[in-house]
């Protein structure tokens, strides 16, 4: 007789360790201030579960019709949601919809992102010492193929190396030691990056770096009359050319700026978060911050754990 060897997949490891690293008890207990509890109606669903589901929509970039049917259809869902279908109701897609509804409501994925920055920087994983800024496009539908026969209002058009985007911008500031994302603006697509940069700084950074889109002088000055480090890459005009100093100065730089990359990383290419998923700024912006706050675990899950 032999016995079999089942291998762990990487789906399976994956949700294990983010079930370990999330600061579940600090979650459910903000949750739990805004929830109001009736003795009518059915019996609500556990807040954890209904958090858990919520969070599967992130990693696996799920809306909540496929929310639903992925739960019936994944036993590596069941098993980590602690689902049996032979006893237990899984929420339906209404339901599942009624809680993002709520925690949009109370703007509780704000509130996530405060808690998991103050875990992590309890362990030492964020030293405030230097923010870098950047901002990358999330892509909204351009057709007016649809109820209303137009487009987003909220979404605009804009221009990036020659190419047209239309959707929204999110605009993220980091940590400068391990590039945890700190703070997170929504905007319209065709709002300029150095708008926010401002709303992208915590106050406490000693150095602030970030591109060429990001180049102001008055703020440079500012921050050298403060001894304060300006790392922004120094940007060219029409009549004055950067100097070869400038370029191997921004150079050096860019090293420094690739952290706020591993971010962007993440969210577009390993989680597929590419296209907004609800109309209006405020929903998505709002996923973002969920989005951005279980990036932040994902990145720091080897040491936390």
């Amino acid at each position: 007789m032999t016995l079999g060897i089942t291998k762990k997949l990487r789906k399976e490891k994956f949700l294990e360790e983010m079930e370990a690293v999330i600061p579940w008890y600090k979650l459910l207990k903000e949750i739990n201030k805004k929830i109001k509890y009736s003795n009518v109606g059915r019996n609500r669903y556990d807040t954890k579960l209904m958090l858990k589901i919520y969070f599967l929509q992130q990693w696996y970039n799920l809306s909540d019709p496929s929310m639903e049917e992925e739960i019936y259809n994944q036993i590596l869902f069941q098993k980590h949601l602690g689902i049996d279908l032979l006893g237990d109701t899984v929420p339906d897609e209404t339901t599942i919809l009624n809680f993002r509804h709520f925690l949009e409501k109370h703007e509780l994925p704000k509130k996530f992102l405060v808690i998991v920055n103050k875990a992590l920087e309890k362990k030492k994983l964020i030293m405030k010492e230097g923010t870098i800024v950047d901002a990358t496009i999330i892509a909204a539908p351009s057709s007016t193929k649809n109820q209303s026969g137009k487009r987003d209002e909220e979404m605009s058009s804009t221009q990036k190396n020659g190419q047209w985007y239309f959707g929204m911008k999110a605009h993220i500031g980091v940590d400068s030691k391990n590039g945890i994302v700190h703070s997170i603006e929504g905007t319209s697509a065709k709002i300029h990056d150095k708008s926010m940069l401002g709303e992208l700084q915590h106050g406490e950074e000693e150095i602030l770096c970030g591109d060429k889109g990001y180049y102001d002088q008055n703020k440079k000055k500012e921050f050298r009359q403060n001894n304060k480090i300006w790392a922004v890459l120094d940007k060219g005009t029409r009549n004055h050319s950067l100097s070869n100093s400038q370029k191997k100065k921004n150079k050096k730089l860019s090293s420094l700026r690739a952290k706020v990359e591993h971010p962007f990383q993440v969210l577009k290419c390993q989680w597929k978060y590419e296209k907004v998923r609800y109309k209006g700024l405020f929903k998505n912006t709002m996923q973002l911050y969920t989005l951005f706050s279980l990036i932040n675990l994902y990145r720091m899950r080897k040491k936390l754990i």
